[in-house]
């Protein structure tokens, strides 16, 4: 308790600081009722949060520490070197992702976990001081608010292990505040930093924010008739548009290097998969305002029985003004709908169907709800009858629900119980004297709840996604082993097969093929599996190719075996030049094309369908194959195919020993599939033509490479690595060859110099120049005027906030502060 003399922005921090400690424990407390990591031996990183996010996170931890090959531009680890500058952009820009730099690496999934909660307390944080700004009220209901907004079904099933969508979850309440300044002509500068801001951290969610920020703006604008002092309404509305639409675009501006490139990376990704839109049912859609409920494929709207009450009583509040009501209840009713029309569901998603989760605006509505409901509390608790109205709304929404099968009992007994404990406490905060407990009961509630909340998605995401184990000795040991077997940039180190996760070499080292993105290359997407690679998630994912043909090409030298050990093999160099010829192209065949792209023939077709010479080693290609082959005389292999999310790798089998070795299939064959043996003496002869003719010296740093030719040199010069947009050499774009990267040169080349730069970062970088002089311009006459008028402020009085503005006379609802 404090005295009630206490300044408006220290109560702003209280209720800051409340949202963030009502947040915290109710993750943690639903966490560890679930026995998830790292509260009990219940795996956490389910789906991308153990296969990219977290392998993303430790690559990040590399950099910080110089320990990563390749640095911001350039990721020499995964898929044989790729652009890292989208990624980046996309998993790792924000700024709570540095943190991970402050644990040690063997508890990067403890660091991410803390990141998570971190950023979900931040954005409760923010909603609650966001809520201060916009309208006076006691700083103990904007906390209890702001930790409703953070602790919404989206935030705790779908965020927590997508945790780069948690930067759009702090950015809608950020950029509603923008629209504060905007509307009260302030902090111009800082309103396009903060833009900026959430635009780097997460663009994809920022997005989604913004244009919930901006509905806000217009309500805010639309409802109050003083909400714009001074002047003629129309036009003073006109420049709050003006202002807040100048700030967004100076923002958005300023993060053109991290934004031009990731856009143009997204367009030459691998295409993956889309799907049809199709609306929820409104039984389910329902279910999901309950605590206790799970759904891959509903909005996940869950944001406290509390809450809820509080915006289901609003139209019946009659100490809310008429406009104001109808504004904000019209506002939480057209976005809710907007989730089920197909064209408002593309608008809210940059116009093109998510893969995967196909909700992932929802915490934009639950930002809403939570203002609306702070519009309706900041003209006091609502009343008996607008409680009852507002209570009959849910209840009615409650039995809607009942026909779903997300509904549980747990669900209705939660929800049941928090209505009727809600809607005593909100009365009771009526009277001075029961206000205390009636806040510690909201509080419980809400935590009781969201905690629940959290513990039931964890079983359904673990019931229904793949999982991934936390780092342990399994890890330690790979790592281990591979950084033992180091030897870049003479040779690659492969993670091997079977994988833990689809990106390997970012979570345990090495320079390997897997990786696994958003960003995935489509021209290294088709050139692995023309070569007989597998994937999962629709191409998006590329598996590493466990073969010596593709080894000795990539420059792979060492390869992590299944059993732990490192297996090695003399490889051609990471650049090597290939004779003068006619253009080369991949045919239906991976074996023809591997001997295509080492430039020399060193399978044997079968002597008969599935029976290999004696001596040779045989490699089975059935892309299509859902099932175990093995030789007749050796271990069975199993092959994982599911069209057209995963596609089967090629597969070695084995050492032919005769007639006893035939090809045996466990099901029945598929359609398509081929046997090839592979003579080592032809390869070996193959990588040695390829090692004489390789340049004498080899430079290769974060930016590229430089490669000093034997004189006399003619034809191709080949560097290892997919021909993505962005590599030059010798000032021109690079060219391609059977999609590694190439440049053509003659006998008077010494040398060949190939950089890379991610497409769009020197456009993105003078985009933001521009955009920092056009905010310099506007801010620095600004601060002149001000200066020379600052005598003139002094002795004239105090303008007085506009409507909204919290005041040192706001209401306590009894709680002093």
């Amino acid at each position: 308790m404090s005295t009630p003399h206490t300044s408006p922005r220290r109560r702003s921090l209280f209720g800051s600081a409340l949202a963030a400690l009502i947040t915290t424990v109710a993750v943690c407390a639903g966490d560890a009722v679930a026995r998830v990591f790292p509260y009990g031996p219940r795996h956490r990183s389910v789906n991308d949060l153990g296969n990219q996010f977290v392998p993303f996170h430790a690559h990040l931890w590399d950099l910080l520490h110089g320990r990563a090959e390749g640095g911001l531009l350039l990721n020499w680890q995964s898929g044989y070197g790729t652009s890292f500058l989208p990624d980046f952009g996309t998993y790792l820009s924000s700024p709570f992702a540095v943190l991970v730099g402050v644990f040690p690496r063997a508890d990067i999934d403890l660091a991410v976990y803390v990141v998570t909660v971190l950023k979900t307390a931040a954005a409760a944080a923010a909603m609650a001081w966001s809520l201060r700004t916009q309208r006076r009220g006691p700083w103990w209901a904007a906390g209890l608010l702001g930790a409703s907004y953070a602790l919404c079904g989206w935030s705790v099933i779908e965020a927590a292990y997508n945790p780069m969508w948690l930067d759009g979850l702090i950015a809608f309440p950020l950029l509603c505040l923008t629209g504060e300044w905007a509307l009260r002509g302030r902090r111009p500068g800082a309103a396009a930093l903060v833009v900026a801001l959430c635009w780097t951290a997460n663009f994809y969610t920022a997005y989604m924010a913004t244009l919930g920020a901006a509905l806000v703006l217009v309500v805010r604008l639309a409802q109050d008739r003083d909400v714009v002092p001074g002047g003629r309404r129309g036009l003073g509305r006109a420049r709050v548009l003006g202002r807040a639409a100048t700030a967004t675009v100076l923002g958005i501006a300023l993060a053109a290097p991290v934004l031009a490139p990731l856009f143009l990376s997204s367009r030459q990704a691998y295409p993956g998969w889309s799907r049809e839109f199709a609306p929820a049912a409104t039984g389910d859609l329902l279910a999901r305002l309950l605590p206790a409920t799970y759904s891959f494929s509903s909005p996940a709207l869950f944001v406290g029985t509390g809450t809820l009450l509080l915006v289901a009583a609003l139209p019946f509040h009659r100490a809310v003004p008429v406009r104001a009501r109808l504004w904000w209840t019209g506002l939480v009713v057209a976005v809710l709908l907007s989730f089920q029309w197909a064209p408002t569901h593309l608008a809210w998603h940059a116009f093109a169907t998510p893969n995967g989760s196909p909700y992932r605006q929802t915490f934009v509505l639950a930002g809403i709800v939570v203002i609306a409901a702070w519009t309706g509390l900041a003209a006091g608790p609502p009343g008996v009858r607008a409680l009852a109205s507002g209570a009959g709304v849910l209840c009615l929404a409650a039995l809607g629900a009942g026909g779903s099968a997300l509904a549980t009992g747990w669900g209705y007994a939660l929800f049941g119980g928090g209505l009727a404990v809600a809607g005593w406490a909100w009365w009771a905060l009526r009277g001075r004297r029961r206000a205390l407990p009636a806040a510690g009961l909201l509080v419980a509630v809400l935590v009781g709840q969201a905690a629940a909340t959290v513990a039931y998605g964890h079983l359904g995401k673990l019931g229904g996604l793949d999982d991934y184990p936390s780092w342990g000795p399994a890890h330690t040991a790979r790592a281990e082993a591979l950084a033992g077997a180091e030897g870049w940039p003479g040779y690659r180190t492969d993670a091997g097969r079977p994988a833990l996760t689809g990106n390997d070499p970012l979570l345990l080292g090495g320079e390997g093929g897997a990786y696994y993105s958003s960003h995935t290359p489509d021209v290294f997407t088709r050139t692995m599996v023309a070569l007989g690679a597998g994937w999962t998630s629709r191409g998006r994912n590329v598996q590493s190719l466990d073969n010596p043909v593709t080894d000795a090409v990539f420059a792979v030298g060492a390869r992590l075996r299944a059993d732990g050990t490192i297996g090695r093999a003399t490889a051609a160099p990471l650049v090597t030049v290939r004779r003068p010829g006619p253009p080369l192209a991949y045919g239906p065949s991976p074996f023809a094309n591997q001997e295509l792209l080492l430039g020399a023939r060193v399978y044997e077709a079968p002597l008969t369908p599935g029976l290999c010479r004696a001596g040779t080693e045989a490699f089975l290609w059935a892309p299509e194959y859902n099932g175990a082959a093995r030789l007749a005389d050796g271990p069975a292999f199993r092959l994982n195919a599911r069209p057209p999310r995963n596609r089967a790798a090629l597969q070695p089998m084995g050492v032919a020993h005769g007639p006893a070795s035939r090809l045996v299939f466990a099901r029945p064959a598929p359609a398509r599939w081929e046997l090839a043996c592979l003579d080592r003496a032809r390869l070996d002869t193959a990588v040695a033509a390829l090692r004489a003719g390789a340049p004498t010296a080899l430079r290769v740093d974060a930016s590229g490479v430089r490669a000093t030719l034997r004189p006399g040199t003619t034809g191709t010069v080949v560097l290892s690595a997919p021909a993505i947009a962005g590599w030059t050499c010798g000032g021109r774009p690079a060219a391609a060859h059977l999609g590694l990267v190439a440049v053509p040169v003659g006998p008077d080349t010494r040398s060949v110099t190939c950089t890379f730069r991610p497409p769009g970062l020197v456009p993105g970088a003078a985009v933001a120049a521009v955009a920092l002089l056009v905010l310099f311009a506007r801010l620095v006459p600004v601060g002149r005027l001000r200066r020379g008028a600052g005598g003139a402020r002094r002795t004239g009085s105090r303008p007085s906030a506009p409507s909204g503005t919290p005041s040192d006379r706001a209401e306590d609802f009894g709680v002093r502060v």
